[in-house]
């Protein structure tokens, strides 16, 4: 990203978060869930385990504590080790979110250096900010500084040739197909070194 404008998508970005606060962990259902994700009913668990099925069925249910043996049973059994058992995933709540942006659809956002074009518009809460950028600036003089802020970029040519500019390395030239990935934290500014504006597909994490 090139002009200190575009600091401002990624401020937007991070507007629609919200509270992220972790439940707490029932073994009962990491149990169910781990089973589950790997296609086994009670009876082959409980077998890949070493467990009764009636010992399992109790775990899974929330009627019985495991004893640290059938912890370690049951931790080998789901090919997971013990402190998982109790580590659920980070997203463990699985949402099916989709978000599908035909070509030209997407929400146009135009700086003095840049043309934007917001790609999954009707997701909120992102973990990842992706739009295509048509890149008109052919100078850094044209910025007013370096952009920097939090997160990580992955810009990727798509047309045209690029000239990457960043605060620690010397500057370097992508063409079509070329991409880069960096600590967006660190001054960066891309400039189109191509007759015809570049076009560019950036993907910016939002943590």
């Amino acid at each position: 990203m090139g002009n200190p404008d575009d600091s401002s998508l990624i401020r937007i970005a991070r507007d629609g978060g919200g509270d992220t606060g972790v439940e707490p962990l029932n073994l009962g259902q990491r149990v169910r869930d781990l089973r589950k994700a790997r296609g086994w009913a009670l009876e082959q668990a409980a077998l890949q385990a070493g467990l009764a099925r009636f010992t399992l069925s109790k775990i899974g249910n929330g009627q019985m504590s495991p004893t640290h043996e059938a912890l370690r049973k049951l931790a080998g059994g789901l090919a997971v080790s013990v402190p998982q058992l109790f580590t659920p995933p980070s997203h463990a709540r699985i949402t099916g979110r989709r978000a599908l942006t035909r070509a030209g659809e997407g929400q146009a956002q135009a700086t003095a250096t840049h043309e934007h074009e917001l790609l999954a518009q009707a997701l909120t809460r992102k973990q990842m900010l992706p739009y295509r950028a048509r890149i008109r600036a052919r100078d850094i003089a044209q910025f007013g500084g370096w952009v920097r802020h939090d997160g990580e970029e992955f810009p990727y040519v798509l047309t045209g040739a690029v000239r990457l500019y960043t605060e620690f390395y010397e500057p370097v030239d992508m063409k079509r197909g070329d991409s880069a990935y960096y600590d967006a934290t660190m001054g960066h500014n891309v400039v189109s070194i191509s007759q015809e504006d570049a076009m560019v597909l950036w993907v910016t994490s939002l943590k």
